[in-house]
């Protein structure tokens, strides 16, 4: 399921003491959602329930990003990212997310728990030229290469920083509040 909204170049931002925090099942749809995130995205607690979380996907974001999460996740790794998403009158808003893991208490995966916070303007200026590329690799490619080829550029680009993987570089430019 997506929003059925034509994007617009208005753009929400979350406050510095804003959390997103979200809940899913292993399958990725949303079975607990905070307040500050219906806020932000403008649906109701209702409209989110047992739905997709991709339901906020804005179209300027690679499908590489996402499936790098899910091969990340699926590993039983955490992710870290920045993500742009879109709201249901069309508005985005960029976070700063970390997805971690959820098992219950035989060590069996439950699903997956989330929190989102403001992303620094620096580390967006870095990343979406990235984005931008990633996209234009996906577009060039088919349905089912594309998200490959992306995350291909987005490793290459990894290790053209000296990070160690993904995750250290994006924590690397996530400064909050200037530290």
């Amino acid at each position: 399921m997506k929003l059925n909204v034509t994007p617009t170049q208005h753009e929400k931002k979350l406050g510095a003491n804003d959390f997103i925090v979200t809940k899913t099942d292993i399958s990725g749809k949303i079975t607990y959602a905070n307040r500050i995130f219906m806020d932000i995205c403008g649906l109701p607690e209702s409209k989110l329930l047992t739905v997709p979380h991709n339901i906020i996907r804005h179209p300027d974001m690679p499908r590489g990003v996402f499936r790098f999460m899910w091969d990340t996740l699926k590993a039983g790794d955490e992710f870290f990212g920045f993500a742009k998403n879109l709201c249901a009158d069309g508005s985005f808003y960029w976070v700063f997310a970390n997805i971690t893991p959820d098992y219950d208490k035989n060590n069996k995966l439950t699903g997956y728990y989330s929190v989102r916070r403001q992303p620094p303007q620096s580390a967006l200026a870095i990343l979406m030229p990235v984005y931008k590329e990633m996209l234009a690799i996906e577009k060039q490619a088919s349905a089912q290469e594309g998200p490959k080829k992306s995350i291909n550029y987005l490793v290459d680009v990894v290790k053209s920083t000296g990070a160690k993987d993904y995750n250290s570089l994006v924590l690397s430019l996530y400064k909050p509040n200037g530290l």
